[in-house]
């Protein structure tokens, strides 16, 4: 594998995680982890959807 495709692999899974995150920031409001984990795991799963979907071309 070259050098670019792990650069972008770490650039995706960096990514990921920070929309992870950020999902579960933004859903912390509850008093419970199982929302806020639950869609975090929902947006990681969306974005890697598209990626696939984006990369099958």
């Amino acid at each position: 594998m070259s050098t670019l495709v792990l650069l972008v692999g770490l650039l995706l899974v960096l990514v990921g995680l920070m929309l992870f995150g950020g999902l579960v920031y933004l859903a912390h409001r509850h008093p419970t982890w199982g929302m806020p984990i639950g869609v975090g795991l929902a947006g990681v799963t969306l974005m890697a959807t598209v990626v696939t979907v984006i990369t099958s071309r």
